[in-house]
């Protein structure tokens, strides 16, 4: 497609006054043959990337709204030419279909993939030449995925950097129990782990130590159990301090890897289906969205997402709202809290945080799941009980405590000895577990998933006493925690 085409497609959809709507960070990495750029999303610890040679531009795992790539490419006078999907996501929606539709360019992915989209085949060994110098080539990598690839950047014959999805991460490789092929779940996690030792040792390992690592996520991912926090490394940092390169066995790396991996949200397996069938067109999907005039009173059955953050949800609240608060890991959370079939409403203090709150739920691919969105300022709602953190003893039996961290948290980083642990992600699900008997104190490891916590606590245990320990639990743990 030729710039001014480009351009004129572009503008024809009213794209060129697009701004970046995640407030997302980018770094450029550049020579005289190539330009690299890396966006981060922060609430998903997603990195997605394009790459500029000549006046082409191909975009990398991109996250949901497309409008930062293209105002990339203006900015760099370049052309899209392609979308190179490493694997179909679990934890983000991908723009690619949309993009596809929008600049009619090729979607390049494995051929194992077999989605419902119109995809070019980019297998092992293949090349797309974006001038006489530069081009990328395919590398399959299996083991986060079984179609998993990743992209290696050359330029004038020398492998540069590669694209490494979630297949190689820093400190880290993507865990091998997101893809459900077979009835025997065990055993095909247990063939992924032996994918993902071979792909080291014959893919990864065997790149110069000067290629430049770019993963699909960074540390705070779910996609991997470990992963440094760094935008970038190599292989030969990687391959010296990556755990996965330490000599072992094949089976010990297989026993190692499926040891201790996070939770599984409940919208993984939601957003690989849409990742391989392809997302709707962002815009005319929040365009069916219903907004409410403030302090709108939704049925008294209707979950309701509080965006707020704690202090103003505590002060006052709807009945039947839980505080997932918009900061953070937001995505993640609301994936993990509510399922992808249930519908909600959200809250947010003002029509900037609503609207941000809303594009978070559409990154994981819930807005079509939003029943309506609405501020909410009133004073004369729910009030949770305040605490007084000065006041609480660790050795007074008067509370129960509830620990909301993960096991491995708990196990790192003792908070209480007379504490019930029941991680967040389990607690809707386990609530006939908590004693009422006495007044409940929640606490986690920042006070952000506390707040949550107690929220669920307060909409499902009315009669029940519940105080939120918040930032303060910072005093009795040695270190800080994940939120």
């Amino acid at each position: 497609m030729e710039r001014r085409h480009f351009m004129a497609k572009l503008a024809g959809l009213g794209i060129l006054s697009g701004v970046d709507p995640y407030n997302m960070i980018s770094q450029t990495a550049a020579s005289d043959n190539y330009t690299i750029e890396q966006f981060e999303e922060k609430g998903l610890a997603h990195y997605s990337y394009a790459v500029v040679a000549g006046k082409k531009m191909i975009v990398i795992d991109p996250q949901r709204d497309p409008r930062a790539y293209y105002n990339f490419a203006i900015k760099n006078n370049a052309v899209i030419v392609g979308i190179i999907e490493t694997h179909p996501h679990a934890d983000f929606v991908s723009a690619h279909l949309e993009m596809q539709k929008k600049l009619d360019v090729p979607i390049y992915a494995s051929s194992l993939t077999k989605p419902q989209y119109r995809a070019t085949s980019f297998d092992d060994g293949k090349f797309i030449p974006l001038t006489p110098q530069v081009a990328l080539r395919s590398m399959y990598t299996p083991g986060h995925a079984p179609d998993h690839i990743s992209a290696v950047l050359v330029d004038t014959g020398k492998d540069i950097a590669v694209f490494c999805g979630d297949s190689l991460l820093i400190g880290d490789v993507g865990r091998p129990d997101l893809r459900d092929f077979s009835k025997d779940v065990q055993a095909q996690r247990e063939r992924l782990a032996e994918m993902m030792y071979d792909t080291l040792h014959q893919k990864f390992a065997k790149l110069d130590e000067n290629v430049i690592v770019y993963p699909a996520h960074g540390a705070g991912s779910l996609c991997g159990k470990s992963i440094r926090k760094a935008a970038s490394s190599t292989i030969g940092y990687e391959k010296q301090h990556n755990y996965a390169f330490e000599k072992r066995t094949k089976q010990q790396f297989v026993s190692l890897l499926l040891a201790d991996q996070p939770f599984i949200p409940k919208y993984f397996p939601f957003d690989v289906k849409l990742n391989m069938q392809g997302a709707p067109e962002l815009a005319t999907s929040l365009s069916r969205i219903k907004h409410f005039t403030k302090n709108h009173q939704p049925k008294p059955h209707d979950l309701i997402i509080d965006t707020r953050l704690a202090a103003n949800f505590k002060a006052s609240h709807l009945p039947n709202a839980i505080n997932i608060q918009g900061a953070g890991a937001f995505e993640t959370w609301l994936g993990t809290l509510v399922a992808p079939d249930t519908e909600f409403y959200v809250t947010g203090t003002d029509q900037t945080n609503l609207e941000m709150a809303i594009k978070k739920c559409a990154a994981i691919g819930y807005e079509a799941r939003i029943k309506g969105a609405f501020i909410y300022d009133a004073t004369d709602g729910v009030k949770s009980e305040p605490f007084d953190a000065n006041k609480f003893n660790a050795s007074d039996d008067s509370y129960t405590i509830l620990d909301v961290r993960t096991e491995k948290e708990v196990k790192q980083n003792p908070a209480f000895g007379n504490s019930i642990h029941i991680p967040l992600q389990d607690l809707s699900d386990r609530l006939s577990e908590v004693p009422t008997n006495k007044p409940i104190l929640v606490h986690c490891a920042s006070g952000y998933r506390s707040a949550a916590a107690s929220s669920i606590l307060q909409k499902s245990l009315p009669k029940a006493t519940i105080y939120d320990l918040g930032a303060a639990i910072g005093q009795y743990l040695n270190s800080g925690s994940q939120k």
